[in-house]
């Protein structure tokens, strides 16, 4: 399987193109930065430079030419303000859904985050409150495409070792998940195409990942 992921550089993204290479598949990770590349390349991965923000929907579908899945792991980042909570978190996602139909690549993941069901309360602040809106949109925008999508809501991420055992359903409720338990379920989502058109939230919990893919297949 050949996987490109945005948001190439990012925690999860590393220790997802380290395990997909690491059984046998293809993992190219979409980097703004070219001095990332080296990064990418000691995880296995290929590195492609490309700025989700400043290129355009030909430049991107030519990277994603002969890929089997995309998986939109990229974000603004810390620091960021909330107008680039709109343009990655948002845009990015939406352009790389529009690549996806382009480049002919029907499995598409989203990393989105959970507490995007309800308005941010008053007095959130307002980076915040942004950067829910933005998953939330980018989620919406998912729904009403014809790709086989899925949309992984993790927990509060840690950088703890990881279980191999988690809670994965619709609504998992408050809890921690490790980067790495992340990145292990996004590659068995990529495996299981039963999964598509479900929105799931993931946090540490009694119950070994390929028993929780297959119940959230069912």
């Amino acid at each position: 399987m050949r996987v490109v992921i945005a948001g190439g550089h990012g925690k999860i993204a590393l220790l997802l193109q380290r395990h997909l290479v690491g059984r046998g598949d293809t993992a190219v990770g979409l980097i703004r930065n070219p001095d990332q590349a080296a990064t990418l390349r000691a995880a296995g991965a290929t590195p492609v430079v490309c700025d989700l923000e400043n290129t355009t929907l030909a430049q991107l579908a030519d990277h994603l030419d002969g890929a089997d899945a995309v998986v939109f792991a990229a974000g603004a980042g810390p620091g960021s303000g909330a107008a680039r909570k709109d343009t990655v978190d948002r845009a990015a996602a939406a352009l790389l859904a529009d690549a996806a139909t382009r480049a002919g690549v029907h499995r598409y993941l989203l990393v989105s985050s959970m507490g995007v069901d309800t308005p941010p309360a008053p007095g959130t602040d307002d980076v915040w409150a942004a950067y829910l809106r933005a998953k939330r949109a980018a989620e919406d925008d998912l729904r009403g495409r014809d790709l086989a999508w899925t949309v992984l809501r993790p927990g509060r991420l840690t950088d703890d070792p990881p279980t191999g055992r988690v809670t994965l359903t619709p609504h998992a409720g408050n809890g921690a998940i490790s980067r790495t338990d992340v990145a292990h379920v996004l590659a068995a989502l990529l495996d299981e195409p039963r999964t598509t058109g479900a929105t799931l939230e993931l946090v540490d919990g009694p119950t070994p990942i390929a028993e929780a893919i297959r119940a959230a297949a069912s």
